[in-house]
This record gives structure tokens, C-alpha cells and sequence, in this order.
């Protein structure tokens, strides 16, 4: 095995750890409004323009796209989507290392922007 193969493999495995949720649980959670309401919007170049102003957010966009990998045999993953995985998983380390002191963390925005990128850190 290469160290090619190595890092496909361990960039494989990373995601389907760190994404906890399946694809019937992404779809449903990003038809709810919770969802949508929540991320920097895309095409917008503040960070204050979030949901639900209009448009979709950056978040929502990458869970379309989060399960549709779940959806993709392993062999079919191609550059472009190991490189979305690496995506998804840097951004899911680095957010819940930033998780908040609320004692309600089952309605926090923290928590369901996480869920917009896969991985729901109550499960």
C-alpha cells in the first residue's frame, strides 16, 4: 500500500467517524428550518448575513453535499471528494473545539450548525 492509499484510506475512515449521522437523518434534518436557519450565507462576504435573510448558507449547501458522499461506493470517491471530506472533518474538529458553556446544547445554533456539516455532538 502507498502512502497515497494510506492517507484515501485514513481520510475515509476520519469522515465516517466524525460524521455521525446517516443519510436518512441529513435529509431529514436539512428539510427543517433549524437547518436552514443557521451559517454564513453563501456569495455573501460578511459574516453577519446569516440564515434565514434569504439564500442558502455555506453549512446547508455542504450537507447536500455531505450525503451525497455517503452515498458514493468507496471506489468511486475521486480527488475532489477525499478533498471535500478533508473539508468536512477539519471543519467538524475545529467546531467542536469551540464548543459553547450553555447548559442547553440541544437548540443551540453551535449544535445545528455542526448537524448541517454531519455530526451531531449529543449523539
Amino acid at each position: 500500500m502507498t502512502n497515497t492509499d494510506d492517507r484515501r484510506d485514513d481520510t475515509i475512515q476520519t469522515f465516517h467517524t466524525l460524521v455521525n449521522l446517516s443519510v436518512a437523518e441529513m435529509e431529514a434534518w436539512l428539510d427543517t428550518n433549524e437547518s436552514q436557519s443557521v451559517g454564513i450565507k453563501i456569495g455573501t462576504t460578511h459574516e453577519k448575513k446569516t440564515s434565514p435573510a434569504g439564500g442558502e448558507s455555506t453549512g446547508h449547501a455542504m450537507g447536500w453535499e455531505i450525503v451525497a458522499l455517503l452515498g458514493k461506493p468507496e471506489a468511486d470517491l475521486d480527488d475532489d471528494d477525499l478533498a471535500r471530506m478533508r473539508k468536512v472533518c477539519g471543519y467538524i474538529k475545529r467546531h467542536t473545539a469551540q464548543r459553547p458553556e450553555k447548559k442547553v446544547l440541544e437548540t443551540s445554533r453551535w449544535r445545528y450548525s455542526l448537524m448541517n456539516w454531519g455530526h451531531d455532538p449529543l449523539k
